[in-house]
């Protein structure tokens, strides 16, 4: 089961080119629709607004190499390894969502262009890595729906209160888990595998087609804002907000407690020790 071609056994009703076909209109959809979120939010033209505001009311320059730099640092921290976020247990689902989303993403590709019938076996690797990014999602995907989400772990709302943010983790959940149970019902021979992969293709449909309504372009915008906060941050703008420095003389004196004006940084933060659960 785990190193066979789940794609492979529907050649035998269903085109290669219509699974191919299927799978480039996705694609196309999560381009056209990003592209539709970007002009109707206007987040590109605020992205750049901003970054020109920024570079003309900087205090110095940033070089081309330091640039380079900050591009990295974003790539490394911010992108590859989810730095934004401060809890450790919301960091580890989002890497295991977002890294298994990609592996489970890819592979499917690889399957359906590469492997589209049995007469073209794909390596064992392959469908092993396709299950390996699938479970992956929803371990991170359900960890954080359950217990990490802040409505949830904080507010004490319940679990299964739905809005419309919630389209992008809902859809998404849902195609890769019809994907997997589909997929284990074909190898098994069970009667229900059609109607599963319907319901496969009713999710991921909407889970691509749904971009424009949902948090899946974020991935696209999060990399540039991580960019330009620290980009504000080098030429000493930092967005128009005030840094925390008691190196700064005028923030040690304008400071309201006369007890914390030469205290470490970290003094006063013990609220932070603990989790917020008194609803």
């Amino acid at each position: 089961m785990f190193t066979n071609n789940p794609f492979a056994a529907l050649s035998d009703f269903l085109s290669p080119a219509v699974m191919q076909t299927y799978v480039a209109v996705m694609i196309l959809m999560v381009v056209a629709g990003t592209l539709f979120d970007v002009i109707h939010k206007g987040s590109a033209r605020y992205f750049f607004d901003n970054w020109r505001k920024s570079k003309n009311k900087g205090t110095k320059e940033v070089g081309g190499g330091e640039l380079v730099s900050i591009a990295v640092q974003t790539a490394v921290v911010d992108v590859l390894a989810s730095g934004e976020f401060c809890n450790a247990r919301r960091r580890l689902a989002h890497l295991l969502t977002m890294y298994g989303f990609i592996i489970y993403l890819v592979t499917t590709v690889m399957m359906v262009f590469c492997y589209p019938t049995a007469a073209t076996p794909a390596p064992e690797l392959v469908p092993q890595l396709w299950w390996l990014g699938g479970l992956m999602v929803c371990i991170g995907g359900y960890w954080f729906w359950f217990f990490i989400r802040v409505d949830v772990a904080a507010e004490g709302s319940s679990p299964f209160r739905v809005m419309r943010a919630d389209l992008f983790v809902l859809s998404l959940l849902a195609s890769v888990t019809l994907g997997l149970c589909w997929a284990y019902a074909q190898a098994k021979g069970g009667i229900c595998a059609n109607a599963l992969f319907g319901l496969y293709i009713v999710a991921t449909t909407v889970l691509f087609g749904g971009v424009p309504w949902s948090k899946f372009a974020h991935m696209f915008f999060k990399p540039a804002a991580a960019f330009e906060k620290r980009v504000s941050k080098a030429n000493g703008t930092a967005e128009n907000l005030p840094t925390l420095s008691r190196d700064d003389p005028e923030q040690r004196a304008s400071h309201s407690m006369e007890l914390l004006r030469d205290a470490p940084m970290d003094m006063g933060l013990g609220i932070k020790r603990e989790a917020p659960r008194h609803y």
